[in-house]
């Protein structure tokens, strides 16, 4: 496997958690802006962490899960993950 189709694989990694994170906040009644304070991540960020466009560390995992009051397991697996 060349390193472009890695890459694409884990394009498809990161959208399943961005659109998971998404979907999470949006039936809890959130705003992008509130999951951003919430977690403690740049509104922006939060915005390219839902679109799959940057690499979510662990980290960021956890704070948003916390803020979506579920596992960070729970997170993952309900990505597909």
């Amino acid at each position: 496997m060349n390193s472009a189709s890695k890459t694409s694989d884990y394009d498809v990694y990161l959208k399943a958690i961005g659109g998971t994170i998404r979907e999470l906040r949006k039936n809890l009644g959130l705003s992008q802006e509130e999951l951003a304070h919430r977690s403690s991540i740049d509104r922006s960020h939060m915005g390219k962490i839902e679109r799959g466009e940057r690499n979510v560390s662990v980290v960021n995992i956890i704070r948003i899960s916390r803020a979506l009051h579920c596992a960070p397991s729970e997170l993952l697996l309900h990505a597909g993950i």
